[in-house]
């Protein structure tokens, strides 16, 4: 048990903990094992569990008492699975067959210069859609991105699932050069905080980087119940960490 298990202190990874989808270094990783016999501390990153352990190293979840991938879709105490959520789950299979069925009828009425192949990729927390599709060449796929900022396909495709698909509470996040993602409202990084009773700890601390609007930190960062902090490396971390725990 760490000297003090009320302060809790979450962590995103890209950015934060490792550099942008590099590997953890054995230097950062001994200080956050110093860290955690000091206060409390959770990973939470946006990627699946695989991803994150190679990003900082197999078993994570049996290195520190919380850990969240996908936002906390999947969701481990001590070692242990507390929940493992999926969208289809979530939505039941009629309104997945719904939504994909919509999505297919809608890409085959639109035109653009070139389409290629995988227009819907089904991953366990959300779609992801891209009207050119995503296996283009990297030529097309620049091509696309300037196509699609003068003519706002994916603009005007989310307008018109956002009223097709208004009973479902979807929230649409354009993001990348081909793509945008569809999941169900709350699915952000804020998911992971259902899991940490109310009464269970005196603060709750989040470090991250993306955490100005529009970023995948910002409504964790910007929640009533955390306080937030913007770090701009693993270095940075550190270094606000010792101040904040360590000193």
């Amino acid at each position: 048990t760490p000297e003090n298990p009320r302060i809790i202190a979450l962590f995103d990874v890209d950015g934060t903990l490792t550099i942008p989808r590099g590997e953890v270094t054995p230097d950062m990783m001994e200080f956050m094992k110093n860290l955690s016999k000091k206060i409390t501390v959770g990973i939470v990153g946006g990627s699946d569990l695989p991803k994150q352990e190679e990003q900082l190293g197999d078993g994570i979840v049996n290195v520190f008492p919380y850990n969240f991938s996908q936002n906390g879709l999947v969701a481990y105490k001590n070692g242990e699975v507390l929940e493992i959520q999926t969208i289809s789950k979530h939505l039941g299979e009629d309104n997945v067959k719904r939504l994909v069925n919509w999505v297919m009828k809608y890409l085959s009425d639109i035109d653009i210069p070139v389409k290629r192949g995988t227009f819907i990729e089904f991953r366990s927390g959300m779609f992801n859609i891209s009207p050119v599709g995503r296996n283009c060449s990297r030529e097309e796929r620049n091509d696309y991105e300037k196509f699609d900022l003068e003519h706002n396909i994916r603009k005007n495709m989310v307008a018109a699932m956002q009223k097709e698909f208004a009973d479902l509470n979807l929230t649409y996040s354009i993001g990348g050069q081909i793509s945008f993602d569809v999941f169900p409202q709350g699915w952000d990084k804020t998911y992971a905080l259902r899991f940490l009773e109310e009464g269970e700890f005196d603060e709750i601390h989040f470090f991250g980087d993306k955490t100005f609007e529009g970023g995948n930190d910002f409504e964790i960062f910007t929640h009533e119940r955390t306080i937030g902090h913007t770090v701009t490396s693993p270095e940075d971390t550190k270094e606000q960490c010792t101040k904040l725990f360590l000193s």
